[in-house]
């Protein structure tokens, strides 16, 4: 009806709205990082379960979504566990390079088997994590793929024993 003040339901859904537009300078806010949290625990979970966790309609979650991933912000994966696809070895290997380190690094990044490489500053250049089916073959990784790489001066080899922590929880804090 023309005149009459609107319901509260109809302000809420106004206030939800506009909070849908807030954002924080990086483009994150914290409904973002809810729905970020909500699928570090289950990418599965439907948007309607999301949304009424949130407090937004499935539409807005779904659009929230989408921007996360086009950003770049996150990436819905499956995460797997190495030693049951049969990889017996896992290894974080310490590079140190002569000359353009950004070169080594995407040289490194092209090997199938380096599932991580970051630059870094501190006593290595570049640090990499590496799987191998067996020792045999993160041998070859390590002299055929690394260590031939020009501008590689010195590797050193970090071989996982038993992990005891690994978690992809971190982006929502």
């Amino acid at each position: 009806m023309p005149g009459t003040k609107p319901s509260r339901q109809s302000a809420k859904n106004i206030e939800r709205t506009n909070f849908e537009l807030i954002s924080t300078p990086n483009g994150i806010d914290a409904v973002d990082r809810k729905i970020i949290g909500h699928l570090q625990l289950d990418g599965r979970r439907s948007y309607g379960s999301i949304a009424e966790d949130v407090g937004l309609s499935e539409a807005g979650v779904r659009r929230r979504v989408q921007r996360l991933r086009d950003s770049g912000v996150m990436q819905i994966v499956a995460i797997t566990d190495p030693l049951q696809l049969g990889y017996g070895r896992e290894a974080l290997v310490g590079i140190r390079v002569h000359g353009d380190v950004r070169l080594v690094a995407d040289q490194i990044a092209a090997i199938d088997e380096a599932n991580y490489v970051v630059m870094t500053a501190g006593s290595f250049d570049i640090i990499a994590e590496l799987i191998a089916v067996d020792d045999d073959a993160l041998v070859h990784l390590l002299n055929d793929s690394i260590r031939s790489i020009p501008g590689v001066t010195e590797v050193e080899t970090f071989l996982y024993l038993k992990l005891s922590k690994q978690t992809y929880a971190w982006g929502t804090k």
